[in-house]
């Protein structure tokens, strides 16, 4: 059995074991391993998750199949509320291929209405092979981004974004 909930600031510490359980698998081809550490790091720490949750409006999402955690997303408006931002949509390795990501998208997407929201974008690296699940979803490519991260590291992304 699938269940999505909304997940509070006392879960952040599962989201960042998430990460690190999924992140080798999702960007090991694509990141050198000091990049990939660099940006666990910056973004996972437990007082980067806090920021988020806590300044940046974060909303973070939990998934299980059968109470164990397998996924996590967050989201959060723009500057204007009918635009969201997907910061984050990660399913374990072993549990892709069976739909979560889609349902997980869903979740967001009808919160995000219920917001208000005319839209969803996101970032996604431009190598990155979840690419293709965006599209199939509906996102289309609206630019490309080059984001300085720090130590000399940037993400080569596309900003993609479904109308709601």
């Amino acid at each position: 059995m699938i269940e999505i909930k909304g997940a509070e600031i006392t879960d952040l510490n599962l989201v960042r074991e998430l990460a690190y359980a999924i992140w080798p698998s999702s960007y090991g081809s694509i990141l050198d391993p000091q990049q990939l550490n660099y940006m666990l790091n910056l973004i996972y720490s437990i007082s980067s998750l806090e920021h988020q949750y806590t300044v940046l409006k974060h909303h973070f999402v939990l998934v299980f199949e059968n109470k164990i955690p397998i996924g996590f997303a967050s989201y959060s408006p723009h500057k204007d509320a009918s635009v969201y931002h997907l910061n984050k949509i990660y399913v374990l390795p072993d549990q892709q291929g069976k739909r979560i990501g889609k349902k997980m998208l869903n979740y967001v997407t009808e919160e995000i209405k219920k917001a208000g929201a005319a839209s969803l974008q996101l970032n996604v690296n431009r190598h990155n092979k979840a690419l293709q699940f965006y599209e199939r979803q509906g996102f289309k490519i609206i630019r490309e981004e080059d984001i300085d991260i720090g130590e000399g590291y940037f993400m080569n992304d596309y900003v993609m974004e479904l109308k709601l």
